[in-house]
């Protein structure tokens, strides 16, 4: 019967987090196309090196906090109100410390013709805004109630959309600084909504800062692991529109982008089956990995299949895109194996997540971030876009082995040398 349960549980939540991932796409797509065709070539380009910089640092705005909260609260919901409170005061103090950060560095690494004013809204909107809506996420998953997760993505795409096309009434050719008032007051609203929500929904938070020594290490390979997948997954197309075109980063971008919307089943399927990732991952590697071995299955049987329509549908983009992407046909069929290699790493790095080898996983995803930059420096301004993607297969390829080869170690080593995670 509990195993019945668990199944059905898992079954909802990955429902709700891939219908919550589909409409979060299909509505991130619209305002994206209203904000890049509104804003123009050179206002888009200051607002998304911006974001690109903020991004590096906003996995450490939490210092891991949701992730441990996620951690702690499936093996035991009793912890919920203290993890919820350390998760709120440890986001509030370290993002404001990391938007002064921020605004120190942008003034060396961004040419001086961005307002600094934007760079504060962005810096805000993400460390600070957009990482308590993902902690309220995490709250939620926690308790595996993940439709209340999916919806809030989703009212913060629908809030972004929203503010859009109000900008776009307002002002035909608003500029980056307008458009970045909007991000934040999106993204403040819905942090708010989002707090009261869980608030409501699971209970108050019980402020506490403090955290062992044993906690605070583990939510910084909390951040690494974060931060190194942000790397790995996204600087090509930063070094694209650097390195080669923004033409050749239109075509790259929206063939990843189609990858993206098709991976959102495996999606959310692990988010869903994260926090019991935890529960099993007490009892070690070989535990988590006993249940991770039917779920990659399944998402490998999905990747395969999805993998293969691609190859075969990939002319009928240039029908719904336009003619001007036609080359994405051909990027999106060098991407076409990304969902089968996405498949095995993602299962296989919360197997070590799950029982405790966050170090080990943050370590082989620093390397694989780092072997990813390196050989976009070579493959980008030889290949263009191509070259973004024959690095992206690389770089998933070794992930996988490098994860796959740890798991393997840590799961036929002796039973008294195998360390289980607290």
């Amino acid at each position: 019967m509990l195993k019945l349960s668990a199944k059905s549980a898992l079954a909802r939540n990955t429902a709700w987090m891939s219908i919550g991932q589909g409409l979060r796409l299909a509505i991130q797509a619209c305002y994206f196309a209203v904000i890049v065709r509104s804003l123009g070539v050179s206002n888009y380009g200051a607002f998304v090196g911006v974001v690109a910089l903020v991004a590096i640092a906003f996995p450490f705005g939490s210092l891991g906090c949701g992730n441990l909260l996620v951690k702690n609260v499936s093996r035991d919901q009793r912890l919920f109100a203290t993890y919820w409170g350390t998760a709120l005061g440890i986001t509030a103090i370290v993002s404001l410390i990391l938007i002064g950060v921020i605004l120190a560095v942008s003034r060396f690494v961004l040419p001086p013709t961005i307002p600094l004013r934007l760079v504060l809204l962005v810096a805000a909107s993400d460390l600070l805004g957009f990482n308590l809506v993902t902690i309220a996420g995490q709250a939620f998953q926690a308790f595996e109630r993940l439709g209340w997760t999916a919806a809030i993505n989703i009212f913060l795409s629908a809030c972004r959309l929203a503010g859009a096309l109000l900008l776009v009434v307002i002002h035909r050719r608003p500029s980056a600084l307008q458009w970045g008032y909007i991000y934040f007051c999106s993204t403040a609203v819905v942090s708010v909504s989002a707090f009261w929500m869980v608030t409501a929904k699971l209970g108050l938070p019980k402020l506490n800062l403090r955290r062992s020594a044993a906690e605070t290490r583990e939510g910084f390979y909390f951040s690494v692991s974060l931060s190194a997948q942000s790397i790995y997954n996204d600087i090509d197309k930063t070094m694209l529109a650097r390195l080669s075109t923004l033409s050749a980063t239109g075509i790259y971008g929206a063939a990843y982008r189609l990858i993206d919307v098709t991976f959102a089943p495996v999606t959310g399927l692990l988010w869903a089956a994260y926090p019991n990732f935890f529960r099993m991952g007490a009892a070690g590697v070989s535990s988590s990995l006993a249940y991770a071995r039917p779920l990659l299955k399944r998402a490998l049987g999905y990747s395969v299949l999805i993998s293969g329509l691609i190859l075969l549908c990939a002319g009928v983009v240039p029908y719904v895109l336009g003619p001007e992407y036609a080359r994405t046909v051909e990027a999106l069929r060098w991407l076409s194996p990304l969902p089968i290699l996405k498949a095995l790493h993602y299962f296989l790095s919360d197997t070590l997540t799950g029982a405790g080898y966050q170090g080990v996983r943050s370590a082989i995803q620093t390397a694989v971030a780092l072997f990813n930059v390196l050989i976009n420096l070579w493959l980008i301004p030889a290949y263009s876009w191509r070259g973004a993607a024959w690095s992206s297969i690389a770089s998933d390829s070794l992930l996988a082995c490098a994860v796959g080869t740890a798991v393997f170690i840590l799961a036929n080593r002796p039973r008294e040398l195998v360390r289980v995670a607290p």
